[in-house]
């Protein structure tokens, strides 16, 4: 039988610019807030798994990050793993330490993600992300954006994340297939800065109307810079346990972790959608569930623009092939709406600190799960789930998380 697992704990410092914080302090914020939501002591946890992708590149600090912040904070004599996954490092950091509460080797762990990107040099922190593809093969790059893409003839539109181009050819791609429109990705995002004015730890608080995101500086057809997450600093934790764990630490609102599933992509056709990552390790998770896309009442996924909202949606099932657009315009995404997705804002609005990503998202659901995320409320939530993606290889992301979660 295979051992449950429980969300216990969990921290979020503010998502946001920390000019007087440490990629460490960011953690230990988390690690604090988390150890005391989950009522467990710093000798209670039996592992943990810290995750970062650009504290060795932007500060040096390329190895041991995660046995530095832990022994800062008291945490010692544990297994301390470091993990790196682009994105998805949080969710991956979340994933390993749920394997290891079903391994029997700790019946309390820790995830932590954690980044620090605003370094005073943002040439630095944005060439960062050139390094989430194959760099031995950048030719390949630029064929793989012409095949989704096309041939498109606009002029130098100000620096921006390779990324950004990755997610328009993507976005046209969409657009040609199902006839997706720019007013429908800008619903999405118009929705996702709204659900973050009631995020006290958004990066973004501010609200913003379809035309107001279709008129904001461009970046790469059909995405404007509203409908792409910002550059952020920030932090977030999780604290897992086994049954055994949750009896002793006696917590009074555990959240149970249904599936965590981690995949890579498979040789496909690089314009298709389906068959794409995110979808086939979705089938996978909701197998392991135990249910199904109608079952879900609310989700976080990863828009690092508002067109991969709208795939991600798509992919999971949450509605149908091509809909996805549609769908944000309807209002059916929104608070109130049918599906809601990204309460928290998403990382348009919360923000993207790239190795916390995913442990914000956790940290959403179960804000959700519990009942206690105040105006961004889901009524009666009871199953969640999170899609965490990371770096780009053949047409679509090079790894794929997902994580389904239950409330008591």
């Amino acid at each position: 039988m295979t051992t449950r697992t429980w969300i216990v704990g969990v921290g979020m410092t503010n998502f946001g610019i920390h000019a007087d914080k440490t990629n460490h302090e960011l953690a230990q914020w988390a690690i604090r807030d988390a150890l005391q939501d989950s009522g467990a002591d710093r000798a209670d946890i039996g592992a943990v798994f810290y995750g970062t992708a650009t504290h060795g590149p932007l500060e040096g600090q390329a190895m041991v990050s995660g046995q530095i912040a832990s022994r800062g904070i008291g945490i010692e004599g544990v297994p301390v793993f470091n993990v790196e996954n682009a994105c998805a490092t949080g969710s991956s950091a979340f994933n390993l330490a749920v394997t290891h509460i079903r391994a029997g080797e700790a019946d309390i762990a820790l995830a932590v993600g954690s980044e620090k990107m605003h370094i005073g040099n943002a040439d630095r922190t944005m060439a960062l992300f050139d390094s989430a593809y194959d760099v031995t093969d950048p030719e390949a790059l630029k064929r793989t954006l012409k095949e989704l893409g096309g041939e498109i003839d606009e002029p130098d539109l100000g620096p921006r994340s390779i990324f950004m181009d990755i997610y328009a050819a993507m976005a046209r791609n969409h657009m040609r297939t199902y006839g997706t429109t720019p007013e429908q990705i800008a619903a999405v995002a118009a929705k996702n800065h709204a659900h973050a004015v009631h995020n006290p730890r958004a990066h973004y608080r501010k609200a913003m109307t379809v035309e107001q995101i279709l008129a904001a500086r461009k970046l790469s057809h059909p995405l404007t810079v509203p409908m792409c997450s910002p550059i952020t600093d920030g932090a977030a934790a999780v604290v897992v346990c086994s049954d055994e764990g949750l009896r002793r630490l006696r917590a009074e609102r555990p959240v149970q972790v249904l599936a965590s599933v981690i995949g890579t992509g498979t040789d496909r056709d690089t314009t298709a959608f389906d068959g794409h990552i995110s979808q086939h390790v979705a089938a996978r998770a909701y197998e392991r569930a135990g249910v199904g896309p109608a079952d879900m009442d609310v989700a976080e996924v990863h828009d690092a623009t508002a067109f991969a909202e709208v795939i991600q949606t798509e992919m999971l099932g949450l509605v149908p092939a091509g809909d996805g657009g549609p769908a944000a315009a309807r209002g059916e995404t929104s608070l109130g709406g049918r599906i809601p997705v990204n309460t928290s804002g998403g990382l348009e609005s919360k923000g993207h600190p790239i190795g916390a990503s995913g442990l914000g998202q956790i940290f959403e659901l179960t804000e959700q799960l519990r009942g206690t995320a105040g105006p961004r409320q889901v009524s009666g939530a009871r199953f969640a789930i999170a899609e965490n993606g990371g770096g780009f290889h053949r047409g679509e992301e090079a790894v794929a998380s997902i994580i389904i979660l239950k409330g008591k």
